[in-house]
């Protein structure tokens, strides 16, 4: 209890000087159907997966998805599909931003006060009328220092969570293939090689070739025997939305077998690597290195992408090892912050913490149950030590 109590007290809370709001834009929210908004945001350059409502009613299905557009000079300039969730016992609310808010033109000049001019919308409505705690997790960013983060705690929101192992791959798309070659690691590249010698064949399939994916996908599950922790669940609604928000599969055969394929959410400037799977006969080919070549040069020629995120790594140094010798010497590895958390009420905010403490302990408990459950499929990595200074 002291440590919420300190909280309250304001002694997390970094600078409590908020801007002045007269000095940000004048934005007016407007609420929009769940088809609406992902047609909307269909357009945004920092869309993602995790703001759809297509993939967020099928992943949280507990929670009440409101999206909201801001509006500002006759024009939309960004928004957040904001989740209201029930506290247990349903003692209170809170609203939880994840990747949000998101920007419409994240090259406009003045992106960190229409960024700002958001969040104050979302305090207004969700802490200061609803007595909501507003939770806030920001996407990982390519600068080095994470503005949008760091003006959350000057804002005088509270540090919260953090997530174990959130490092963020980040491959540059925006290269020549022969820069893109000599940017990979160099036993990356050796592999590549090795592939463009084994007889893969790359494609670019429908959504009528989900099937063949499921199967690829589920087979490897079984044979690695790893957690599954992921959205999985959501494929099928995410394959049915427009075909501008809807993943990308890619496939890669030897002869006449399917050994490797990819789901890739290819909307807005940063892609994103969502679903991978492979057989037995994929390891020795270097599928792996051969599909994810040509994705990267199918989203540099296809798409408006800069960025292709890979993920992370759920703390397998396997994984760490293939991911950072493909972002190479031009690419990024940058973290995912930690959660933040504002709310007016002191009542919303100790309820809220107390949430949020239950709900890593139980995260927490999964993992030691997957390691009881699953020997083959343990985290190896070392524990993460940040390369960034958030605060």
């Amino acid at each position: 209890m002291s440590v919420i109590a300190d909280r309250l007290r304001g002694s997390d809370a970094g600078p409590r000087s908020a801007p002045s709001v007269g000095t940000l834009p004048e934005l007016k929210a407007e609420r929009v159907s769940g088809d609406a908004w992902d047609q909307i945001i269909s357009a945004f350059d920092e869309v993602c997966q995790e703001q759809m409502f297509a993939f967020s009613a099928v992943r949280w299905p507990g929670v009440t998805c409101e999206p909201t557009v801001y509006w500002h000079d006759g024009q939309i300039v960004g928004g957040a599909l904001i989740m209201v969730q029930p506290l247990p016992l349903r003692l209170a609310e809170m609203a939880v931003l994840k990747w949000a808010p998101m920007l419409a033109d994240a090259a406009r000049p003045d992106v960190e006060d229409i960024r700002a001019a958001m969040i104050e919308a979302v305090l207004a409505e969700y802490s200061a009328r609803r007595r909501m705690m507003v939770s806030v997790l920001p996407a990982a960013s390519t600068d080095e220092k994470h503005p949008a983060y760091l003006a959350l705690r000057q804002r005088g929101f509270y540090r919260g969570s953090s997530l174990l192992f959130p490092n963020r791959y980040l491959v540059r798309l925006r290269l020549s293939d022969a820069e893109q070659r000599k940017s990979l690691n160099q036993k990356w590249r050796y592999h590549l090689n090795k592939a463009d010698k084994a007889g893969l064949r790359f494609e670019r399939v429908g959504a009528d070739a989900l099937g063949t994916f499921k199967q690829l996908y589920a087979a490897m599950t079984d044979r690695k025997q790893f957690p599954d922790h992921s959205a999985y669940e959501t494929l099928d609604a995410l394959m049915g939305v427009d075909e501008k928000l809807r993943p990308e599969l890619f496939l890669v055969h030897l002869g006449e077998e399917c050994v490797a394929g990819a789901l890739i959410f290819k909307a807005g400037k940063r892609a994103v690597y969502l679903y991978g799977a492979t057989n037995d006969r994929a390891l020795p080919a270097r599928a792996g290195y051969f599909m994810h070549w040509h994705i990267i040069r199918w989203l540099r020629d296809n798409t408006t992408a800069d960025w292709y995120d890979l993920g992370g790594t759920d703390g397998f140094l396997g994984l760490h090892q293939f991911k950072k010798g493909m972002v190479g010497e031009a690419g990024l590895i940058r973290p995912v912050p930690p959660v933040v958390n504002y709310a007016d009420s002191r009542r919303a905010l100790m309820l809220g913490t107390f949430a949020f403490r239950a709900r890593d302990a139980l995260q927490h408990l999964r993992r030691h149950v997957d390691k009881l459950r699953s020997p083959k499929a343990q985290p190896d990595q070392p524990p993460y030590r940040p390369e960034v200074d958030f605060e």
